[in-house]
């Protein structure tokens, strides 16, 4: 009779979480798409292409009851996209789930974002001179400054308060971060990013230890004309062209400032649209991760900002709550001023630039 029970038992719950199953799907096939996209950022069309990308990276289902793969990135774009704790996000009616399984599934999806394979497909800085010449030429055509194959800047993204190492962490605002750098081109697409330092470390010292610095110098030494925008908080360099101090508003320095800051913000506007779209980045939210798992998630998101920029999806504006809090982040500081060789090589590609603005 125990056994018949039981047995009984076993199958009211294996018919209620089958129905419970077929109601999520029901639920997800029959939503407007403006509200697929308000839920999880990404058309249906684009979620499709995603879980082909990163289901297999996935841990594979063992039991019949798991969740199901598909359930998994739901959950964590949705976590993504709203920036709310994990037990908000569980208790939403497309994928209800306990805050320990909305964790697991973070960290799963997030992993899986963060492979090679997925890296080198969708955040890939330019690595042959056609590449180079086709980023050139849209800043060229939109500017008007030649040469430039990428802006680049630095953003912090909020964190609890680390168990350890807490001074990496805390930045000049007096909050924990992430210091994230990143290069992006015209379309607001990004290149590169180093989400890997925290928010006390200076936005020079993490561009003198990024592999794409040599790479820049090398090309330099070859003799090819290009170079990155960046604000003061880059040392001048032949590969690296930041605004002229104390310049005259009415000169050829000052003229050349106002075209670079123009360019430069291109840069902003991919923070921008990065955190609008996935405002779990916002500093309003804050991230309750260690700093590893929080660079990871940054470069969750720009890898998914990439799929959404190729797509042409429209992104969301961010609140004036939301940029006023992003605007009161640390105002960058001075670059150490270099000093030799590199500094006057630097001073003459910028005075060149300038003479071939003016001209």
């Amino acid at each position: 009779m125990a056994r018949y029970l039981l047995m009984q038992e076993i199958l009211r719950d294996e018919r209620r979480k089958r129905r419970e199953a077929l109601r999520r799907n029901f639920r997800l096939h029959t939503i407007p798409d403006s509200e697929f996209v308000n839920n999880y950022r990404l058309s249906r069309e684009l979620f499709q292409t995603l879980c082909e990308e990163i289901v297999p990276f996935l841990p594979p289902r063992i039991r019949h009851r798991g969740i199901d793969p598909i359930m998994k990135i739901l959950v964590v774009l949705n976590f993504y996209a709203r920036g709310s704790y994990q037990g908000a996000v569980g208790l939403n009616s497309d994928v209800p789930m306990a805050q320990q399984t909305v964790s697991r599934c973070i960290h799963e999806v997030t992993d899986a974002l963060n492979r090679a394979e997925i890296l080198r497909k969708y955040i890939r800085f330019p690595q042959n001179r056609e590449e180079r010449n086709v980023i050139k030429q849209k800043f060229s055509d939109r500017y008007g400054i030649p040469g430039v194959c990428g802006c680049i800047d630095c953003t912090h993204i909020k964190i609890i308060r680390p168990a350890e190492h807490e001074e990496r962490c805390f930045n000049r605002k007096h909050w924990h971060s992430i210091n994230c750098q990143v290069i992006c081109d015209s379309d607001c697409l990004i290149l590169s990013i180093d989400a890997s330092y925290g928010g006390a470390t200076h936005d020079a010292f993490i561009w003198a230890q990024h592999e794409i610095k040599a790479h820049m110098e090398e090309l330099s030494i070859q003799g090819e004309t290009t170079y990155l925008l960046g604000d003061s908080g880059y040392p001048l360099r032949s590969y690296m062209m930041t605004p002229v101090d104390h310049a005259v508003d009415d000169s050829p320095e000052g003229r050349y400032n106002i075209i670079q800051k123009r360019a430069r913000s291109t840069v902003e506007r991919t923070f921008g649209i990065l955190k609008g779209r996935w405002r779990c980045l916002l500093a309003a939210r804050e991230l309750h991760y260690t700093l590893e798992t929080a660079g990871k998630i940054a470069i969750a998101c720009s890898v998914l900002h990439n799929m959404c920029i190729h797509a042409r999806l429209d992104h969301p504006e961010l609140a004036e709550e939301d940029l006023a809090a992003e605007n009161a982040l640390p105002i960058p500081q001075q670059a150490a001023i270099p000093q030799g060789r590199a500094l006057e090589e630097g001073r003459r590609v910028r005075r060149v630039l300038i003479n071939l603005l003016e001209a």
